[in-house]
């Protein structure tokens, strides 16, 4: 079966981008979300951990 997928992709010209544009696109996807991650506000990130803590937006089974 991956002789005749190997013989396809043999014949198909220009097919060699392929392979370099979808790891062009892994790589800038990871290094954009790195980028994000690491330029977050502590500040934001220290206020979202403690949402779940909060006891003053905490649901109970009345509110619902």
């Amino acid at each position: 079966m991956f002789e005749q997928i190997k013989h396809n992709m043999e014949t198909i010209s220009g097919i060699e981008i392929y392979p370099i544009i979808s790891l062009l696109i892994f790589f800038l996807f990871f290094v954009g979300l790195g980028f994000w991650v690491f330029s977050y506000k502590k500040d934001k990130i220290r206020e979202m951990s403690e949402i779940p803590l909060d006891e003053g937006l905490s649901l109970t089974s009345k509110d619902l």
